[in-house]
Parts: structure tokens; C-alpha cells; sequence
């Protein structure tokens, strides 16, 4: 029977290699880290060959990310941990970023009641306290398996010693060098030793951040919450017009919850809970996708685009009707959105003639009868880890402390600014995610473990702020549905829809325009954009064992390794 197995296995290898297949996608026997950056997924990968497990392997990707990868990468943001260990029990770790105690509901509003000079996006008001090291390291105390400063050092020795700066930061230091006087922290973030920019594939060091990132090896979470660490925080947003304190900052603590749970035709379907909407707002899709007849309904038809707007439509008005901090919201109808039931009264009014209307005044009630980044990780014994942290913006808010070396989020314009008030265009001021002090900003992010009789089948994540979701969906869909290789789901086309605004955005030049001219006669509007999501993505072969891994080209330093 071995004997067996193993000549299957040794033939299907033969096989992806003659057909040439293996250049699209990774495989594995024994472990796979699929990141925005090659160098934190080989970081991830030598920790699972020191005999890590998948959560030490996730930390050590998540700590070197901060440093390779800092338009995305933190330790100045938060973010969403899932985690399947090798017996099929599944649990999550919430570290979303907090409003700090002296915020309010009306923080960003003139005295006329409008958002002041983007200021929930834009200043250190925008800034929630950081989750990523409290989240990282209430992970490591639960289930990790090497010591603490084994996973932080390697982040450590990227910082101190450098490495070759690639064409993607180069593009990103270029522009804040055009426009210093605005971000002046930026202007500098990717300066040489010799005050210069650095150059592509110049050896590009941070010693700011490798002492950071020291003091958090040597002292845990205490070594960035509590001492000369939070001091500094403190003294930085004192000095610059910032709130967070170090009283934010010790009140800090990541929190693990139980995972939002669905089903798909025989998958076992693990998410975030809230403050994620992801979790919730996938499954009602999927649950929503299990009624439509799938053999009269063609992959990338105009009924396909169609049946798939019409259920981002619902889905995300009950989003923005229902979801926040489930500890200041505790009577959210999460078990009434995720049920069978629930989609049958949402698809049962889908009119295949025609687009429905986002009516912003009666939510999902009428339906009734962009810088994040995500890595996937699975060891040797079958624990999986699906892990999406951000900055929010790229390179969050852009200011940071030259101590400190590491960049601020700007998460508080995740946060409905104007109580009250919703619009047909972006803004939406439902009570559930109406600042509070200590309060968690809602979120799109969904990390997202699929199972198959109890053991991981799908890893799949990305970032693309309230794209998300729909990016997230319709990967899943595509490998569980239509069984498209890994690659292949990450790659294919893909739209977005939210509610509201009601427009379907579309990746340009992957649109028939005859599809795109009978949704505009359905009454759509459409947009094009240059892509959605960036995903990072594991399967697993059941039967034969293998790991199959890819990472998105739109992220040209992005890969999936392993061994």
C-alpha cells in the first residue's frame, strides 16, 4: 500500500513537470509559506524545517513581513490569525487595533458635522492602537513550540544587516522623496547610511527597527506595551498631535474567539468573526451560491457577473446594517446571517433580468423573500494558519518615529466617521461601528481555512481593504465549485460589488465587452480598475498528501516556498 502511494505520488510529480506546470505553482511534502515576499516566506520555511510548527512559522513570516514587506508588513497595525490545528480544531486570534481612550464619536467632524481635512485617514488621529505584537504573541503562549526570540531574531538580522532592496520599495522611496515636505518620516524611511536614497538592489538596512524589534524578542509583549518602547509611543504622538498613551497601550490585549463556521457542499468553511466581516459576510455568499444551478450558469458569463453582484449586494448591505466590536454590539444576528435560511430569503427576490437598487435607507431589509497583506502557512503535521494583518493604507499613516523605525496604521478611518449618516456613495454611519474608546474598527479582512473532513483543504487570504471579502469569495468558489487548480482561482477574473456604492468594479481587459454592455442594459454600472486582490493560497490533496501553494503575480516579490 505504501509502496503504492509512493509511485503515485512519483508519477504525478513526472507529470507536473512534464506538462510544465510546475512553474505556475509550488509544491511541497512537507510544509509551504505563501507571502508577499519571497524572502519572509523562506524566513516561515526555515522555521518549519527547525521543527517549528505552522504558528511559529506564521510569527516568524508576520515579524520579517514588518521588515520586508512595510507598505503592508507591521508591527504598528493588526490584523486576524485563523488557525486549524492537525486534529481539524479550529480557533482564531483577534489583534485588531483599538481606538485609544480619549477618541469619540465625533472625533474627525467640524463644528458643521464634516469630516475635517480627511483627518480619519490622514494625522496621527488616525492612528488605533496596535495589535500585532500582542496577537503574535498570545499566539505563541497558546500553541507556538519554539522559543519566543528564535521567531523574532530572524526579522532582527534582516533589519541589522539588510538586504537587496527591490524594484517595488525603490518605486515607493521615489515617491515619498518627490514629496518630503507632506511625509518627512517617509522622506527618510529609505535613506542609506550616508543620508542618500537607497538604490535597487542596494543593501537596504533599519537599525531603528531591528532595536524595536529587540526589545520585543527579549521582553515578549511587555518589551513593546510597557517600557521604553510605549514611552516612546507616547511621547511621539504627545509631540505630533497624536492620542495614543501609554495607558492605550498597556490596556492593549489581543483576544481569541471562536471562529464563524459554514458549510459548502461537503467543506467545512472556517472564518473571522467580528470585529472581522469577513467571516460572516463569505458564508452568507457561499451559502447563497449553494442554490444556484451551477449547470446552466456558465463561469464568467454575464449571468455569472450578474448572480455574483447581486449577492455582494446583500451580503454587504447586512455588513453595513449589523456588523462591529462584538464586545460593545453583543447582540449582533450573526447565527441569523449565516444560515441556510437566510440566503433563501435573500436569493429568492434575485432578478436575473435585471440589477436590484442599493437603497441606503433600508439596508439589506429591501432584499428580503486597498493596504492589507495575508500569508498562508501549513506544516508537516497538518496545522494550518491563515494570517491577514495591515497597516490599512499603504504604508498606513505615513509617520512614525525615527526611534522607533517602524510605521503607524491610520485603522480609525475603518470606523463609520459621521454617526448617523449614510449615503449612497462610500460613507456609512450605522451605530455598530460608531467610535468608542477601546473599541475595535470593523474590518474586511478574512483569513479563511476551508476543510475536508477535518483536515485543511483550502488556505486562502488577501488584502484590497472592502475588496476583501468579494476577492476572498470568489477565490474559494473557483477551487471549491469549478476545481480550479490554486493558481488559476487566485488569477481568473474577479469583480467587486459593496452595496454602495452601487457600482460592480471589474479588472479591466478580463471582462468580455459584451458582458460588460448586457450588465449595463441589466441597469449595472461598471468600472473598470486595474485589479482586485492580491491573494496567497494553499491546497492540499486529500488523497495524496501534497501541498500546492501560489501567490498572486500581482505581487512580483511575493511566493509560495517549500519543502
Amino acid at each position: 500500500m505504501i509502496s503504492h502511494f509512493k509511485h503515485s505520488v512519483s508519477l504525478l510529480f513526472i507529470n507536473l513537470v512534464f506538462f510544465g506546470w510546475l512553474n505556475a505553482q509550488t509544491y511541497a511534502k512537507n510544509g509551504m509559506v505563501v507571502s508577499a515576499n519571497k524572502l519572509s516566506s523562506q524566513t516561515g520555511v526555515d522555521i518549519l524545517k527547525q521543527g517549528g510548527n505552522a504558528v511559529d512559522a506564521a510569527i516568524a513570516t508576520a515579524f520579517s513581513l514588518a521588515v520586508t514587506h512595510p507598505t503592508a508588513g507591521n508591527i504598528g497595525g493588526g490584523g486576524f490569525m485563523v488557525f486549524m490545528n492537525a486534529q481539524g480544531e479550529t480557533t482564531t486570534i483577534d489583534f485588531r487595533e483599538k481606538a485609544p481612550l480619549a477618541s469619540s464619536e465625533t472625533m474627525f467632524l467640524d463644528e458643521e458635522g464634516n469630516i475635517k481635512d480627511n483627518s480619519n485617514h490622514k494625522g496621527l488621529l488616525a492612528v488605533g492602537v496596535p495589535g500585532t505584537v500582542a496577537g503574535l504573541y498570545l499566539a505563541h503562549q497558546k500553541y507556538g513550540k519554539l522559543p519566543w526570540n528564535d521567531l523574532v531574531q530572524p526579522a532582527i538580522d534582516l533589519a541589522e544587516n539588510g538586504f537587496a532592496l527591490n524594484w517595488d520599495l525603490f518605486g515607493a522611496a521615489q515617491y515619498f522623496n518627490s514629496i518630503a515636505e507632506e511625509y518627512p518620516f517617509m522622506a527618510t524611511y529609505f535613506k542609506n547610511e550616508k543620508g542618500e536614497l537607497t538604490q535597487p538592489n542596494e543593501i537596504w538596512k533599519q537599525q531603528a527597527l531591528a532595536n524595536t524589534l529587540k526589545k520585543i524578542r527579549d521582553r515578549g509583549r511587555d518589551g513593546f506595551y510597557k517600557g521604553e518602547v510605549a514611552q516612546k509611543i507616547e511621547d511621539y504622538m504627545k509631540a505630533n498631535g497624536g492620542i495614543i498613551t501609554a495607558e492605550d497601550l498597556l490596556k492593549y490585549e489581543a483576544i481569541e474567539r471562536k471562529p464563524i463556521k459554514g458549510t459548502y457542499k461537503g467543506y467545512d468553511i472556517y472564518g473571522m468573526p467580528p470585529p472581522s466581516s469577513g467571516g460572516a459576510t463569505l458564508i452568507q455568499m457561499m451559502n447563497t451560491m449553494e442554490l444556484v444551478d451551477w449547470d446552466k450558469v456558465e463561469f464568467n458569463s454575464t449571468e455569472y457577473v450578474h448572480i455574483l453582484t447581486e449577492t455582494m449586494r446583500r451580503a454587504y448591505a447586512d455588513r453595513a446594517e449589523f456588523l462591529g466590536d462584538p464586545d460593545f454590539n453583543p447582540d449582533m444576528p450573526i447565527d441569523r446571517l449565516i444560515s441556510k435560511e437566510h440566503a433563501k430569503k435573500r436569493f429568492a427576490n434575485l432578478n436575473m433580468e435585471k440589477a436590484s437598487v442599493s437603497d441606503s435607507t433600508k439596508f439589506g431589509q429591501i432584499y428580503d423573500g486597498t493596504n492589507t497583506t495575508h500569508f498562508s502557512v501549513i506544516d508537516k503535521d497538518g496545522n494550518a494558519i491563515s494570517l491577514t494583518y495591515t497597516l490599512e493604507n499603504g504604508y498606513g499613516v505615513k509617520m512614525g518615529s525615527k526611534e522607533l523605525g517602524f510605521i503607524f496604521n491610520n485603522e480609525m478611518g475603518d470606523f463609520n466617521p459621521v454617526p448617523g449618516i449614510t449615503t449612497s456613495g462610500w460613507q456609512i454611519g450605522t451605530k455598530p461601528n460608531l467610535i468608542a474608546p477601546q473599541k475595535r474598527m470593523l474590518s474586511s479582512m478574512t483569513p479563511t481555512i476551508v476543510a475536508k473532513e477535518g483536515k485543511p483543504y483550502l488556505i486562502i487570504g488577501s488584502p484590497g481593504g472592502r475588496t476583501i471579502i468579494n476577492t476572498v469569495f470568489q477565490t474559494t468558489l473557483n477551487v471549491l465549485e469549478f476545481n480550479m487548480r490554486i493558481d488559476k482561482a487566485i488569477e481568473a477574473m474577479k469583480i467587486h460589488h459593496q452595496w454602495s456604492p452601487d457600482v460592480i468594479s471589474y479588472e479591466e481587459h478580463l471582462m468580455s465587452p459584451d458582458t460588460r454592455k448586457t450588465l449595463e442594459k441589466m441597469g449595472h454600472t461598471l468600472r473598470a480598475t486595474g485589479g482586485l486582490g492580491a491573494l496567497m493560497g494553499i491546497t492540499i490533496n486529500p488523497e495524496t498528501g501534497i501541498i500546492t501553494g501560489a501567490s498572486d503575480s500581482s505581487r512580483p516579490e511575493g511566493a509560495a516556498i517549500g519543502y
